[in-house]
């Protein structure tokens, strides 16, 4: 003997509404197997809601309601085998997207999280122990604008000779080095060869703060008067490395060398 089920048990059993189960009814799409004749309460099968959750996996696929009709009224079954093999290859395809759109979205988290855990710090000045890092710097840009940031480290490809370009590699950053009035924009090399333009950090304590370009100038000379009076350094260079603070939206980490 059949179990039926009503409209909302139905509805219920398939992660639906019954307004959803009325619709497909009345369009012929799910019918149910029994109706009321005096009262016209629906009453589904099992079967029937095996059917609704096909025509609810088929909508993920972003197919229109009237061609699952028409797929799901075949009576060739080497038809309906192969339309579901191809509606498989396009989930697959989706889940693949999906996947790939994820991780983007994990790396671009990552990324912000690092950028606040900067903002935290940038509340006063701190210490930070950096490795030696070779810099390449700019011949000529010498502040950071949309239009130079949006691709970025192109520009310092094209300054190294066509020769020597798969032997440089830099990683992506963006900043402002400054040494004896001069200032320009850097790229961070991960490998590289000598050339001219590279600009060697040494290894060791950096003091740093976070700032906007508005308080950048300020932020610069505290940590200058703070490398002088605290520990008895008169720099050389600062580095000034671009912090993404939202899209197409910048801040500064002002570095200042202390020492090792």
């Amino acid at each position: 003997m059949k179990k039926y089920f009503s409209v909302g048990e139905a509805a219920k059993a398939a992660h639906t509404t019954a307004e959803t189960l009325r619709h497909y009814d009345r369009i012929g799409l799910v019918k149910p197997s029994k109706k009321d004749d005096w009262t016209q309460y629906r009453y589904y099968t099992e079967q029937d809601i095996v059917r609704v959750n096909t025509v609810r996996a088929l909508q993920l696929m972003d197919l229109p309601l009237q061609e699952i009709k028409q797929v799901l009224e075949y009576d060739d079954l080497e038809k309906i085998i192969a339309f579901f093999e191809r509606a498989e290859k396009k989930a697959d395809e989706k889940i693949a997207a999906l996947q790939f759109s994820k991780a983007k979205i994990q790396v671009a988290k990552a990324d912000y999280q690092r950028n606040l855990e900067l903002q935290r710090k940038s509340r006063s000045a701190f210490l930070k122990e950096y490795p030696q890092r070779v810099l390449l710097l700019s011949d000529t840009l010498e502040k950071p604008t949309l239009d130079n940031l949006w691709n970025y480290l192109s520009h310092f490809y094209e300054k190294v000779t066509p020769a020597l370009k798969d032997q440089f590699f830099f990683e992506d950053l963006a900043g402002i080095y400054s040494e004896d009035g001069l200032s320009r924009l850097f790229a961070v090399c991960i490998r590289y060869v000598e050339i001219d333009g590279l600009r060697v950090l040494p290894k060791g304590k950096y003091l740093c703060a976070g700032c906007t370009e508005e308080n950048r100038e300020q932020t610069l000379q505290e940590l200058i008067r703070m490398a002088r009076t605290q520990y008895g350094v008169e720099p050389a260079f600062t580095v000034q490395l671009v912090v993404l603070s939202g899209i197409l939206q910048w801040n500064y980490e002002v570095q200042v060398y202390v020492g090792r």
